[in-house]
């Protein structure tokens, strides 16, 4: 293991200024080019997600608290599966206007702001690629151990889809996927989900579609395809990370004396 040092490997005396990545016991976090629009999309989709594809996390889980709960109280998930199926009557009845005004202002934010800040990061990343500046690939604390390696994506994705969550544990995106897998039981059990699926399994269709909660089960699909894409893209990205720190340290250590080769000897 190499001894983590924040100066710059060509001039020692000069300081660090930008960081690619950072391992912690709760994960990796790391700079890589992203798509604006597609982190605006992810904001759109579930207010908060674009965020925690940043590492905001901060930012990130507020908005998507923010989101749940105004949301229920606007009671905006129902009010769009009634115009979906085109009562709305029954949709303008059943929404809270207080509410419903209050949570445009945030969510037409979140879509902004995560487009603001992905452009910002990948500016970062490219002035970060630029000064390729060591970063620590391993730690080993009391509650965790994390380190760099390849992992394979497609697993990433077949655990998210098996429970959201899973998909982070497998890449050491702690904190995330906690929060995911807290979240996910929660919709499963207040949208009587699984009371649904038993009922669908015993050939009671009308009573598993009369015990189905709308206002949570609508947090469902988002959530699901939040994990997945998440889970997959990181696992890429940590691999990239890990291949780009050890061509650097082979570099430095085992490349220092290069052979010349005349190119005349070849024509």
């Amino acid at each position: 293991m190499r001894n983590f040092n924040p100066t710059n490997s060509v001039n020692p005396s000069k300081k660090i200024r930008k960081f690619k990545a950072h391992v912690s016991a709760f994960g990796t976090t790391q700079l890589h080019l992203r798509n604006p629009y597609v982190i605006a999309w992810w904001s759109a989709a579930f207010p908060g997600f674009g965020h925690l594809l940043l590492s905001k996390y901060l930012r990130g889980y507020a908005l998507f608290i923010w989101e749940i709960l105004i949301n229920n109280m606007s009671h905006l998930n129902q009010a769009m599966v009634f115009s979906f199926t085109g009562n709305i009557a029954m949709a303008k009845g059943v929404l809270d206007h207080r509410w419903t005004i209050m949570y445009i202002p945030v969510y037409l934010f979140a879509i902004w702001d995560s487009y603001r800040t992905t452009v910002d990061i990948n500016r970062m990343f490219l002035l970060a690629e630029r000064e390729n500046a060591e970063f620590n690939s391993y730690v080993m604390a009391g509650l965790e151990i994390n380190y760099l390696d390849k992992r394979r994506p497609l697993n990433a994705v077949i655990w998210s889809l098996f429970l959201p969550g899973l998909g982070q544990l497998y890449i050491h995106r702690v904190v995330t996927a906690i929060f995911t897998m807290m979240f996910m039981v929660a919709f499963v059990y207040y949208s009587n989900f699984l009371l649904a699926v038993h009922y669908l399994f015993m050939g009671d269709i009308s009573q598993a579609t009369e015990v189905l909660d709308i206002q949570w089960l609508l947090f469902m699909p988002s959530h699901y395809g939040f994990a997945v894409y998440d889970s997959y893209v990181n696992t890429v990205e940590n691999n990239k990370l890990f291949e780009s720190e050890q061509r650097k340290y082979l570099i430095e250590n085992y490349q220092l004396n290069r052979v010349k080769i005349p190119v005349g000897e070849f024509k």
